[in-house]
């Protein structure tokens, strides 16, 4: 299927539609905001309970996804858990009534004070990225009169592996070698209960049959690594790296042969629990982010649309080369063309693609991008050029209702 003839499938959906009609009822009055998100909460919901429906694994939220205020509380009555990497990320978890046993701590640069801090607020499952952060946490640990669970993280290498975001197989500051965890004692850490492995390299897999091939190859050195160390494997998390088919190509992960493959996994790992830490699979298709067409114009025979925002509000197509799928916040029959999508940033960085939209689509004609709720407004860049930070809405049972307006760049500039 062509680019210009695939169906972007984010937008068809029943909650999709019923979302752009209530936002073109319900267009924000500010007239100077630039471009906003807005989630549809109850097509999350609907979405959460559905990966709920099962007994195979442990799902935690990775909050670097999206870590909106409704967002977590939405995931919170799904019963997911929570996978924070900042003490940020901690706050804004705490703050809407999550109970630290829910809460798990990732991410390579934590500091003994961070480590500390988090203990002292209740926070007992670790990742130790490090061999700095197992001693702090055995330090830690015996200071407070507390037993943390800890898994260790380990970077794998295949001779045929492949770069992508999460590193995939380059090398990255995200855990250790089989090798360097090898010359750990559990005895020399009595104030952890070292518990578990955790490994995450891939992000955005879109093959059922590769990701079960990547996990099975993981498997045994990571049973050979927890015998070696005389550690039981009780925990095996597998981290996320779920795909989200942002070039809509028809590449959708089958959520019922990702429940299959993974019961074989934790049959072959022999492991208690398995664990996922899912971020866009569980929220990236109930955001959607709209902004104007600001102007149009052809360059040496192509079509250019240039925005009122880019990636001052969406970042993500510039660092990964796959685009937010894109269409009219309007009706027309017009057939579709590529167009190059460009932001208002003084610089070549910004742009969200090159995509098919409508050929009457013109200035003040607003656009509204798909799969928006994860990685969207918190990995944006918005400070460049002073422009508008994007506001934040969520639709739900009927309504629009502002969670962020809009704001100046006087907001932040000092």
């Amino acid at each position: 299927m062509s680019e210009l003839a695939s169906v972007t499938h984010c937008f068809n959906s029943p909650s999709a539609v019923e979302l752009i009609a209530e936002l073109k009822k319900q267009q924000p009055e500010n007239t100077e905001e630039e471009g906003y998100f807005v989630y549809h909460l109850d097509a999350l919901k609907a979405h959460l309970d559905e990966l709920q429906n099962q007994n195979v694994i442990k799902l935690w939220f990775a909050v670097k996804a999206n870590p909106l205020s409704k967002i977590i509380q939405t995931l919170d009555g799904a019963g997911f858990n929570f996978d924070v990497a900042s003490s940020g990320e901690l706050k804004q978890v705490l703050k809407q009534g999550i109970t630290p046993e829910r809460i798990l701590n990732t991410g390579p640069a934590k500091s003994k004070t961070q480590i500390t801090s988090f203990i002292n607020q209740g926070v007992n499952i670790f990742v130790a990225e490090s061999l700095n952060q197992l001693v702090w946490l055995n330090e830690a640990a015996l200071e407070n009169n507390v037993k943390p669970e800890v898994l260790l993280r380990v970077q794998l290498q295949w001779p045929d592996g492949e770069k992508n975001p999460l590193g995939g197989n380059s090398l990255t500051p995200f855990g250790l070698s089989v090798e360097q965890w090898k010359t750990i004692k559990t005895a020399d850490f009595p104030g952890l209960e070292l518990c578990g492995l955790h490994i995450f390299q891939w992000g955005n897999m879109l093959s059922n049959e590769k990701m079960f091939s990547l996990w099975s190859q993981m498997v045994p050195p990571l049973k050979q690594l927890a015998d070696d160390i005389g550690m039981p494997l009780k925990i095996l998390d597998l981290g996320g790296g779920l795909g989200i088919d942002y070039l809509q190509r028809g590449k959708t992960l089958s959520w019922q042969q990702i429940l299959a493959d993974l019961a074989i996994i934790k049959q072959q790992a022999g492991a208690e629990e398995l664990w996922l830490e899912l971020g866009r699979f569980a929220v990236a298709e109930c955001g959607y982010y709209v902004t104007p067409v600001v102007d149009r114009k052809t360059n040496y025979g192509q079509k250019q649309l240039v925005l009122a925002a880019g990636i001052n509000h969406l970042l993500r197509p510039a660092i990964t080369d796959q685009p937010f799928p894109v269409n009219l916040l309007r009706q027309s029959s017009q057939e579709k063309q590529l167009f190059d999508i460009h932001g208002p940033l003084c610089t070549s960085m910004d742009k969200l693609g090159q995509l098919p939209l409508p050929t009457d689509v013109s200035v003040h004609d607003q656009l509204i991008f798909g799969y928006c709720g994860a990685y969207g407004f918190t990995e944006s860049m918005p400070f460049f050029l002073c422009h508008h930070i994007a506001a934040e809405y969520v639709f739900s049972q009927g309504k629009l209702i502002e969670v962020r307006a809009s704001q100046p760049a006087d907001w932040y500039l000092r």
